[in-house]
């Protein structure tokens, strides 16, 4: 019998568990190695999809499938199987020309299946297909095939404040309208965000729901912080997340995941 034996530990990828400076800082892996052979069960919450975040998967010590996409999937990188996912809805190619037709800066990056497609893209759109490492297809909307599992609006904030609004004024049944970064906010099904699929991999898993501990730094990390027993957040984060209450440790780059499990081992040992 482990310490941790019945837990799960949730980290958000980009600028939590993965530095500022594009690397895991080895504190983290050390602490994660730990938290593992002490019965935890260790996994990542992400925006990334299964294209962007796979490059990377090898990199970090899980022993639980993953929540990708931004809440849309659950993969097993163990098995390489999808046990889980959501598509937005057939209407998004209309919906989000509508969009775009009114904030004509706006550029479109949508994910089908393995397969990235891009309208207008912008500098915002190159800098971040250019951190997840992957090529793309620039296409006009109505020539991109559908499904899609998620779509990410690029632009300025403040630019992308007033379409978050917009969204989710006219199509909130449809969609969930969330920033993972000042400059990306993204779109899935509604009701398919990280809070809920990190609830579901609970159930998946046999984990309690007060068993649960997530952390994270932006805003779409919010309805997984909604879910852990302690909501853990680096010192990094978004004002929004320091804002409804999480639990701020160290800097990404100084082992977020190392604090965590110092606190759990305390908490269990």
């Amino acid at each position: 019998m482990g310490r941790f034996d019945g837990l799960l530990l949730a980290s958000d990828f980009d600028d939590t568990l993965y530095g500022l400076d594009l690397r895991i800082p080895e504190r983290n892996l050390e602490a994660i190695r730990y938290f593992i052979r002490e019965g935890g069960r260790f996994t990542v919450a992400t925006g990334r999809a299964h294209r962007t975040f796979a490059p990377y998967a090898p990199l970090v010590p899980m022993n639980a499938p993953a929540v990708l996409s931004n809440g849309a999937a659950i993969y097993d990188f163990q098995r390489e199987e999808v046990l889980e996912q959501t598509l937005l809805p057939l209407s998004a190619p209309q919906d989000l020309a509508r969009i775009m037709e009114d904030w004509p800066s706006l550029s479109l990056e949508v994910y089908h299946g393995e397969d990235i497609y891009v309208c207008n893209p912008n500098e915002i759109t190159y800098a971040h297909l250019k951190k997840v490492g992957c090529g793309y297809t620039a296409r006009p909307i109505p020539e991109m095939p559908v499904p899609w599992v998620k779509a990410i609006l690029h632009q300025e904030q403040e630019v992308l404040l007033p379409v978050q609004t917009r969204l989710l004024e006219e199509f909130g049944d449809r969609y969930e309208a969330i920033f993972s970064n000042p400059r990306y906010l993204e779109l899935t099904r509604k009701g398919s965000n990280k809070g809920g699929m990190i609830a579901r991999l609970a159930q998946l898993l046999g984990i309690a729901p007060g068993c649960v501990y997530c952390v994270g730094d932006n805003q779409n990390d919010i309805p997984m912080l909604a879910r852990s027993a302690i909501p853990f957040a680096p010192a990094n984060c978004a004002q929004e997340v320091k804002d409804w209450g999480a639990r701020i440790l160290c800097h990404c780059n100084d082992g977020v995941i190392g604090d965590i499990v110092e606190i759990l081992d305390g908490m269990y040992g």
